[in-house]
């Protein structure tokens, strides 16, 4: 079926704060839509409008043909205690509700006391759209095509909450292929995404027969798969849509941003110079007062219609000037856009090797790791790559001492410090007050010190009081970055950094990691940020080896 989704004058947020307003957006067949901006501009929330998840605070939001099957499918996983990879699957495609409906449908029918044809053709109908019909025989082959295992251990039946980051985007990735959506709304579909899953999740959207809205901070992802691009601009408040690609939006952008600077500084230099010259009228219209009155001392008759002639004639210059004003079409001054800039903290230079693996092998399950013998130096930059489930956290583990080889060696030299963004952001997902944990992991900060220094990151009133696991990917990303410039490092272990943070953000990674010159552990499937980082060596892990490129 082709569809279109139309959105008309839609405002979106919430009741106390509204986060993007008069939105115009009509999605047809082909397009591919980025939607960019920064954290908290409003990107999910557009999503969950646009899927029907969330009503739009004002405006309209409409389906052509009305019936059609609009999929959203949110950046995190979701993951429910007991379900399995095929029953996740399920529910993603929109396959479970289906067949829930149709069942009930069904019931309802087979009650002699109801009528229930027309609700079960309809039912039915939206089953067999959804593809739930052979979404058993599909998902295995699928599955198997993205690298799971088949076999006994059939992927379909294995537990979604015993899966990796990188496994679950997979998987996320498979239910996408497996989906039979009209129009498709995507939140961060690169997340987690190794090189391989990424241009396999481009052949996908470029090949979708329906619209797709996406969001996404891959730079190199929105500029290989979006014809548009919509801003949600969250200084100016206000949204636009961009024609053309990603690099076209780019400098569209830069062009816009410079004539508005432009436009506003000719408007300020205009209005200063109208105030001035008004002033300077008002002025010599009190001074031509006094000079009357002094040339005519005694005589009170001359001297008030001196003082009358030239009050009225300068007044009415002045008038003038105001009118000048009051006419000249008042441009608003851009607001500056608030970015997040940051340092990353130092500390003494470690010894001169960070760490040694020496045949240092570990099992995990049925996967084995190793043996391998490598070694970090201090201030080394090293950029790690590899497919997902190869073992690059496991290389990490071992790398910092976080988990002791089956067998071989794995030694941490002196005077390491140790700052590290895990792919989970571990040490921000627990039930603990933002505020509070921070102040339990740097002691030595005062409780102002602490709201202070996480403002600067974006992080204010309404989130330091709020538990860690509430707060958004992007929050807690942001909150581990805070903790980086806090503490002072000289070894440094990046997992995925840029998962979850904006465009700005992850640009002021790239300019922080430059100025950084401590020991440099960086794993990351973001083709630009591996083209923009500067390293020393490159390794590549595949099959629980570690291959120096």
């Amino acid at each position: 079926m082709t569809a279109t989704l139309v959105a008309k004058n839609v405002s979106g947020g919430y009741a106390h704060r509204v986060l993007f307003d008069r939105l115009d957006l009509t999605v047809s067949p082909g397009d591919v839509v980025g939607v960019v901006g920064a954290n908290g501009a409003g990107k999910t929330t557009l999503l969950r409008v646009l899927a029907g998840d969330l009503d739009p605070l004002e405006g309209t939001v409409t389906r052509s043909p009305s019936d059609a099957f609009v999929g959203w499918l949110p950046q995190e996983h979701e993951r429910v205690d007991g379900e399995t990879v095929g029953q996740y699957v399920a529910r993603r495609t929109g396959c479970a509700a289906a067949t829930a409906a149709m069942d009930a449908a069904a019931a309802a029918l087979a009650d002699e006391s109801g009528d229930g044809a027309d609700a079960y053709a309809a039912a039915l109908d939206h089953w067999l759209a959804t593809g739930a019909a052979d979404l058993d025989e599909r998902l295995p082959a699928v599955l198997a095509d993205l690298g799971f295992g088949t076999g006994e251990d059939a992927p379909e039946e294995q537990l979604m909450t015993g899966l990796s980051g990188g496994q679950a985007a997979r998987v996320g990735l498979a239910a996408l292929l497996c989906s039979r959506f009209d129009i498709v709304l995507l939140d961060e579909p690169t997340n987690d995404l190794d090189l391989d899953g990424l241009a396999r999740l481009e052949d996908v959207v470029q090949g979708m027969r329906g619209g797709v809205v996406l969001v996404s901070h891959d730079r190199e992802f929105l500029a290989r798969s979006v014809t548009r691009v919509l801003e949600l601009d969250l200084a100016q408040h206000t949204n636009t849509v961009y024609g053309g690609g990603y690099e076209s939006y780019l400098e569209e952008r830069e062009v816009a941003r410079r004539h508005r600077r432009e436009e506003y500084e000719e408007y300020a230099e205009k209005k200063a110079d109208l105030v001035a010259r008004a002033r300077v009228q008002r002025e010599w219209s009190s001074q031509g007062v006094r000079n009357a009155m002094k040339k005519n001392p005694d005589n009170d008759k001359v001297r008030r219609k001196a003082a009358s002639e030239s009050s009225e004639k300068q007044a009415q210059k002045v008038r003038q000037m105001e009118s000048r004003i009051a006419r000249l079409e008042e441009v608003v001054e851009p607001r500056k856009e608030w970015v997040l800039q940051f340092t990353i903290g130092a500390a003494p230079r470690s010894s001169s090797v960070v760490s040694t693996l020496n045949e240092a092998a570990l099992r995990q399950g049925d996967f084995q790791f190793g043996p391998v013998s490598l070694q970090v130096n201090a201030g080394e930059r090293i950029g790690i790559t590899g497919p997902n489930g190869a073992g690059k956290s496991t290389l990490l583990r071992l790398i910092l001492g976080h988990a002791e080889p089956d067998s071989g060696t794995a030694r941490l030299g002196a005077d390491v410090a140790i700052g590290e963004i895990d792919q989970a952001r571990g040490l921000f997902s627990g039930p603990e007050v933002l505020a509070d944990r921070f102040e339990e992991l740097v002691p030595e900060f005062t409780t102002e010190e602490v709201r202070t220094l996480l403002a600067k990151f974006g992080l204010r009133a309404d989130h330091v009081g709020r538990a860690t696991a509430d707060l958004s990917p992007g929050e807690r990303t942001r909150a581990a970055l805070a903790l980086l410039q806090a503490r002072g490092v000289n070894v440094l272990v990046l997992d995925e950094p840029t998962n979850h943070l904006d465009l700005a953000a992850i640009e002021q990674l790239e300019q922080a990691l430059d100025s950084y010159d401590g020991a440099l552990l960086l794993v990351t499937h973001d083709r630009r940020m591996l083209a923009n980082v500067n390293v020393d060596r490159r390794w590549h892990v595949e099959g629980g080896r570690v291959r120096e490129l």
